[in-house]
């Protein structure tokens, strides 16, 4: 019995020693829609989990909160080396995190976490050593692709009676950051290419174009549907100047 008590001591005395080595380790992790803003709590946040990248160990979650930034010194300012393109009420998510040996540290972003179905995940790893944090400038950055892209009609799975049929395709599409998309403005609609994919019975039959429908973000065209089937139409946000895609699709289905 004396015997089993030491280890069990010993053991309790290393678990000691070594919660005593950890170092509390500040990580603050911001999150920027590609070619645009910061996601914060108007779009929802971006869920943020950091862990050690080798051992899977979860150390820290939550969201980025706050404000999506500056529009000035993210998209007008000539970028300067040091200069940040957060500021103090751009969202972020900030962790203390106890680590007692440098680790090699894995953060995941998804989001905006507000628009679940347009959501993208994006990771890095970053070697971490204890009680030095990343906290100052725009610390542990992340860029997040994609546009979210909504369309608003015609309702999911929709069912029309009779062919030939006129459905008009109804689209919201704003940046990852929740930012608008008009004619000659910030984000221009007039170099982002929105369309729709047109499948029928799961064979593709054509592209309808989209265009700008007169106020911010919306987009619409007219399909003529001349046949009775199950069609499905993806509609897509696409920039060809750095590749940036968002994807949203609808079934309709055309009766006889």
């Amino acid at each position: 019995m004396k015997a089993k008590h030491v280890i069990f001591s010993f053991i309790l005395v290393a678990a000691a020693a070594t919660s005593a080595l950890a170092i509390p380790t500040e990580i603050t992790v911001y999150v920027k829609s590609k070619d645009a803003k910061f996601v914060g709590t108007s779009m929802g946040g971006a869920q943020i989990i950091i862990k050690d990248a080798r051992t899977g160990k979860v150390l820290a979650k939550g969201d980025t909160v706050g404000g999506t930034g500056s529009t000035a010194r993210i998209m007008s300012t000539p970028l300067s080396r040091g200069v940040p393109l957060s500021d103090e009420s751009t969202a972020k998510f900030t962790a203390t995190i106890d680590i007692d040996k440098p680790t090699l540290i894995e953060v995941s972003a998804h989001g905006p976490s507000g628009i679940p179905k347009s959501a993208n995940r994006v990771s890095a790893t970053q070697w971490v050593i204890p009680g030095k944090h990343i906290i100052k400038g725009d610390a542990w950055l992340m860029e997040l692709p994609g546009f979210v892209v909504e369309v608003k009609t015609p309702a999911a799975k929709t069912v029309l009676k009779g062919a030939p049929q006129s459905v008009t395709i109804h689209a919201n599409i704003v940046m990852m950051c929740g930012c608008p998309i008009t004619p000659n403005g910030m984000w221009d609609a007039n170099t982002i290419e929105v369309a729709a994919q047109l499948s029928r019975d799961g064979k593709r039959v054509g592209v309808l174009p989209l265009r700008y429908a007169g106020s911010a973000s919306q987009f619409s065209g007219t399909w003529n549907v001349r046949e009775p089937g199950t069609y499905e139409a993806t509609v897509y946000a696409y920039d060809a100047a750095n590749g940036n895609t968002g994807v949203d699709s609808v079934t309709i289905t055309v009766e006889p």
